[in-house]
């Protein structure tokens, strides 16, 4: 028992600390690719601290709620803050160790943001606004397709590992080093999709419109403000991190700090800042390159991130 205390103290505090790190990071992710996405048309965009400035405003506003709505409604962005924020926990980061990855692996990650995304879909059909229960239904329809894709994905990067766990899949990723297996390309390009759409990014969906015949994601908070709109971007914003930091977890693993020593440490975080900003100009440059597609096109963008990642699962038992 006295063994098992300073391991769960260790875990604890790790899983606050990365969790502080990911909130901390993510608005800085968010503006870095509207500026460059700005850049690439010619404008200046917006400051790199953009997103702090207005989660800060946000944060100062008094909230304004339906009176028809319920407890539903109120507690759909705690929810899916919350939600998003234990998915953090469950990822490594700098380290190649998650701070809770002993409470689950691929399953429970893929459960926790799919709750995340059920609070908020549940609250937007509360208050029987027409956009709201649009957007969720938008939502929850590529989710369908969506959720099976990302889980087949992390199963062909699992079999490669021998576990489901993703701070064992990160360690023994790290050991081997980069691969080129078919396998790898598949399930890589098949999760990238993923990311564009879970994230709400063109081709899928566009955050900077509020146009009704092409929203999803800001049909469903159209009718929050102030901290409750806070807590939904900031989670939004974590959550397109998070999506990124699992892509280079699975297929860039080189520099992860193996051990708490000053120098990994320096060179993970480093690195993982490196990466992660190398997997944000691919966005970028997605983004920039691509239109908008009609939402009858979307579920066959995502149904290709499905087959990649089924024939990825499929070619790792050959």
């Amino acid at each position: 028992m006295t063994s098992a205390i300073p391991d769960a103290v260790l875990a604890a505090v790790g899983a606050m600390l990365q969790g502080a790190l990911m909130l901390a990071a993510a608005p800085l992710l968010k503006t870095v690719i509207k500026k460059m996405k700005a850049r690439l048309q010619n404008r200046q965009g917006p400051p790199l601290l953009q997103g702090y400035y207005d989660l800060s405003k946000l944060l100062r506003k008094e909230p304004v709620r339906s009176e028809v709505a319920s407890w539903i409604y109120s507690a759909g962005p705690p929810v899916y803050f919350a939600a998003v924020l234990a998915a953090t926990t469950l990822v490594p980061v700098v380290f190649a160790a998650a701070p809770l990855e002993a409470a689950g692996g691929i399953l429970l990650l893929v459960g926790t943001l799919a709750l995340g995304r059920f609070a908020l879909a549940t609250a937007a059909l509360d208050t029987g606004s027409p956009f709201g229960g649009m957007g969720a239904s938008r939502d929850m329809t590529i989710a369908a397709l969506a959720e099976p894709a990302l889980m087949l994905g992390l199963f062909a990067s699992a079999l490669a590992a021998g576990s489901m766990n993703l701070g064992v899949l990160v360690r023994t990723l790290a050991h081997e080093g980069l691969t080129l297996h078919p396998a790898d390309i598949l399930a890589f390009a098949g999760l990238f999709i993923i990311v564009i759409a879970e994230t709400g990014r063109i081709p899928v969906d566009n955050p900077a419109t509020h146009l009704e015949l092409t929203m999803i994601h800001e049909a469903m908070v159209l009718e929050y403000a102030g901290p409750d709109l806070a807590l939904v971007e900031w989670a939004s914003a974590v959550k397109e991190l998070l999506y990124l930091t699992l892509l280079v977890d699975l297929f860039m693993p080189a520099g992860i700090a193996t051990s708490v020593a000053p120098s990994a440490v320096v060179v993970g975080m480093l690195a993982w800042i490196a990466k992660v900003f190398v997997l944000a100009i691919a966005v970028t440059v997605v983004e920039s390159t691509n239109a908008k597609l009609r939402l009858f096109r979307v579920p066959e963008l995502v149904s290709i991130s499905l087959g990649l990642a089924f024939l990825a699962l499929a070619i790792r038992f050959l």
